[in-house]
């Protein structure tokens, strides 16, 4: 760029360093310390503005630099509308539009055999490659925010996923150990037998519960590495896994807990529906250890309606005279797990039930199951 100004007139050196400059800031990667994109946007095109008023050499040495000033200062612009933030980009790419349009009044203004009627016609000519630059860069900028957007979304929803598992299978344990520490303080103390076996629960109890949080922290951790639309490697559990669900309850509850499961039902819903009813139940059976310590029998129920849905239920005969506390549908939990059996097509009921009370959730199996 600079070699053909030392064969040249005097003149030319502020043609060849303006577009040598303004070449040298659309290919570069900015910012460079504490100068931005914008600022070398607006310098070039400031530079190129004033070398348009102020040059008054031979009107020849401009077609020299004027194909590359003008594609540099496009490119320039594109990247200024595209990643130059707001509300700076109101100013920046109004100054690069603006340079490249007046860029051909450099010759037209000195050529003999040129005047105002040329330079319009010319500026009229720019403008049509300098709205193509920066509609290409408000696309991609819309893409850019778009795919942002898109990302924040996926981030709260894993993150929402996460708070989802804390809360159904930590809280699930907690509750327990809890449960367990009361009842310890109630074994006679003579019976060591049976305080080894409260202290084991519990053990049992906590290390679960530490799995579960090791689980999510490694979901998050592998969720910041993966590729953005990837799905969370968060564990699915399905209706197999309610028998070892409902025997850990049982485990560590006094009531008489029941499951009645029909044969042949894994597998008939999608795994993300199974997942879901699994959920439901650990919700509902957490909320029985913390609602309804007086309940004597617990009954999970797990099979087909008449219309070939899924239905799953958990229900407890905790009555009004029962030491049980606040029952709010089931809590928070519950509340989520409505918005996801929607989403699914299903419905989610929680409330009183003959003498106790009843969590129901229907899902619609896919055709063919």
């Amino acid at each position: 760029m600079l070699v053909p100004a030392l064969l040249a007139p005097p003149s030319a050196a502020p043609l060849a360093v303006v577009a040598a400059l303004t070449l040298a800031a659309a290919l570069w990667v900015w910012p460079v310390g504490r100068v931005s994109l914008g600022w070398a946007a607006g310098g070039a095109a400031l530079l190129s503005l004033a070398v348009d008023a102020g040059y008054f050499g031979p009107p020849g040495l401009v077609i020299l630099w004027y194909p590359c000033e003008t594609l540099a200062l496009l490119v320039l612009l594109e990247r200024a509308v595209r990643h130059v933030p707001h509300p700076k980009v109101a100013f920046i790419a109004p100054l690069t539009g603006a340079a490249a349009v007046l860029l051909p009044l450099r010759f037209t203004l000195h050529a003999p055999t040129t005047g105002l009627k040329e330079s319009v016609a010319g500026a009229l000519f720019a403008l049509f490659p300098v709205a193509l630059a920066a509609g290409i860069g408000l696309y991609l900028r819309a893409l850019d925010n778009r795919r942002a957007h898109a990302v924040a979304l996926a981030r709260r929803e894993q993150r929402l996923e996460v708070a989802r598992d804390l809360h159904a299978f930590v809280a699930h344990e907690v509750t327990g150990i809890v449960l367990e520490a009361q009842a310890a303080q109630l074994v006679d103390e003579a019976d060591p037998e049976e305080s080894r076996a409260l202290l084991r629960r519990i053990e049992q109890a906590g290390l679960r519960a530490l799995d579960s949080m090791d689980q999510m922290v490694t979901t998050l951790r592998e969720a910041e590495r993966r590729k953005w639309g990837e799905p969370p490697p968060t564990r699915l559990y399905g209706l197999a896994d309610l028998p070892e669900l409902v025997d850990r309850f049982a485990s560590m509850a006094t009531a008489e807990v029941a499951l009645s499961l029909e044969d042949g039902l894994a597998g008939a819903l999608s795994q993300e529906a199974e997942d879901t009813a699994y959920r439901v139940v650990l919700e509902a059976l957490t909320n029985v250890r913390r609602h309804a310590p007086g309940a004597g029998r617990v009954e999970v129920f797990a099979g087909r309606t008449a219309d070939r849905a899924v239905e799953v239920r958990v229900a407890d005969d905790a009555g009004p005279a029962a030491p049980a506390g606040p029952r709010q549908g089931g809590g928070t939990g519950l509340a989520g797990l409505d918005e996801r059996v929607g989403a699914l097509g299903g419905t989610l009921n929680a409330g009183p039930h003959g003498p106790g009370w009843r969590v129901r959730c229907l899902l619609p199996a896919p055709a063919g199951h």
